[in-house]
């Protein structure tokens, strides 16, 4: 959707498909206002007759208002409570937006005089706007025949000054949105189709699209040479090869020390000898969410063109079951040296993850952060709202939050006290790889946290956030949004 910004000197003389006012009972703002005058009262004699109550989101199409230049006029009401919430704003915009594309409108001007979000500049509302209008033109295509319909809506307009701060919140709104589109695609797809392979070509596009982007793969010869015999334990019963994919983004000064996203990518989890019941298990495609949104979150970087250096690590896997496969009870190595006992096949994320971290010490990293979808224990604590965060270090869970709060892509700071540490002992290795029924989310932290001494690092359990299941299902492409908040920060933007 191409979105630009024009300051609106008078509201009847915008020509649009749909011009969108956001109002509320007593048309308080002077758009509000002229519209009503220019159309003979037409608005305020729907709000006195009861139509139209203006509360939050709702909304009234009008196919044509005499007096103004627009074809349609759509009514989104703003409460009468002063200055909006956040989910008050996305709920406003969604309402526009679908309402919108309901009429089969082309274009949209939205006005937006007068409306105020809480602790919120003018500028967040126009980045808030573009990266919604992109995310709801997401549709999935690859394997139907018949793809729910395109949005109509190819242009929209912001009626706000057309400033250099405005035009990069834009800018930042679209790119993070496909983002976004990005991750959801790619958790959508189905293992079959999405393999370790494909997740390595989908890098390989970034490489090629952009020359701030440089991609290499290292195979399963390359990660045993390295040591990487905890990752390899868990592609060991599968006809997939596992992949390590890094993609670094050079924005910054060749000295600057990188920060480094970790994504989880089992492409398909079949919970391999510890087999999971078959009831939702077709939802194991979105294991590789991580994986998804460190794809998502670097193209979004590289198109933001922001100025500090990003490096994306992909584990890339797939867990099956076969004559090969590792057993529960199986001792592997890690590249780190130390030894796991692999008590349960069905907690490998952290099996792959834990040779992806130590290979980001590498880089001598600045921060690093992984993404996993990684135990159904998270979702019993937190649900589908929040990502569970945990980290080495308060001050850096503290912005992450922060950040999140920022991005509407909340986390939610979890314990990693050393108290939890002996639930992983093991009598024949280093380290079990799970921590028994009690705080499974915290001790599967705990076995990162083994693997992260060296660096600043944090950890999100996305797995009740990553995607929805029932009727709707879906990836939702977080956390690209928390991703792309806390780097753009970093870039001083």
């Amino acid at each position: 959707m191409q979105i630009s910004l024009k300051p609106c000197k008078d509201v009847t003389t915008v020509n649009t498909d749909c011009l969108i006012l956001i109002i509320d009972r007593a048309l308080s703002t002077d758009i509000a206002k002229a519209a009503d005058s220019a159309s003979g009262g037409a608005i305020s004699n729907i709000i006195k007759r009861g139509d139209f109550s203006a509360k939050i989101a709702e909304t009234l199409y009008l196919p044509a208002v005499s007096g103004l230049k627009a074809q349609r006029l759509l009514l989104i009401g703003k409460g009468d409570g002063g200055d909006l919430k956040d989910s008050e704003f996305d709920k406003i915009i969604t309402a526009a937006i679908r309402g919108a594309n309901s009429a089969s409108c082309k274009d949209f001007s939205i006005m937006l005089d007068g409306l105020s979000v809480s602790h919120r500049t003018e500028s967040w509302q126009y980045q808030r706007i573009a990266l919604l209008s992109t995310t709801a033109g997401y549709r999935y295509t690859a394997t139907v025949s018949k793809p729910k319909p395109p949005l109509t809506i190819k242009r929209a307009t912001l009626q706000a000054a057309n400033t250099d701060a405005n035009r990069c919140a834009v800018h930042a709104g679209l790119s993070i949105g496909k983002g976004v589109n990005v991750a959801r695609d790619l958790g959508d797809l189905p293992g079959n189709i999405c393999t370790p392979n494909y997740l390595a070509n989908e890098a390989r596009a970034l490489g090629r699209k952009f020359e701030s982007v440089t991609v290499s793969v290292l195979d399963e010869k390359k990660m045993a040479q390295l040591g990487m015999h905890s990752l390899l334990s868990v592609s060991a019963g599968s006809d997939q090869p596992a992949r390590l994919i890094v993609i670094e983004y050079k924005g910054g000064k060749k000295s600057d020390k990188p920060h480094v996203l970790v994504g989880k990518g089992i492409t398909f989890d079949t919970g391999g000898i510890s087999l999971k019941p078959g009831a939702k298990m077709d939802e194991m495609k979105y294991d590789m969410c991580g994986a998804a949104s460190v794809v998502g979150t670097m193209g979004a970087v590289a198109e933001m063109d922001l100025k500090l250096n990003v490096i994306g690590i992909v584990a890339a896997a797939e867990n099956m079951p076969n004559g090969n496969a590792t057993k529960p009870g199986d001792v592997v190595t890690s590249m780190s040296g130390q030894t796991i006992e692999v008590l349960n096949t069905d907690a490998e994320g952290r099996l792959v993850l834990c040779d992806a971290l130590t290979y980001a010490a590498k880089f001598k990293p600045a921060s690093v952060i992984d993404i996993a979808t990684l135990t159904g224990a998270c979702v019993v604590a937190l649900g589908k709202h929040a990502a569970g965060l945990f980290s080495n270090d308060d001050d850096f869970a503290a912005e992450l939050l922060e950040q999140g709060r920022l991005a509407q892509d909340r986390a939610w700071h979890m314990p990693l006290w050393d108290d939890y540490q002996s639930q992983l002992d093991s009598n024949f290795a280093d380290i079990a790889n799970i921590g028994g029924p009690e705080a499974g989310s915290v001790t599967a932290a705990c076995f990162l946290s083994r693997f992260t001494k060296d660096y600043r690092w944090a950890h999100l359990d996305i797995a009740g956030a990553a995607w929805h299941g029932g009727a709707n299902k879906g990836a939702t492409g977080r956390p690209v949004g928390l991703l792309c908040q806390y780097l753009a920060s970093k870039a001083g933007k």
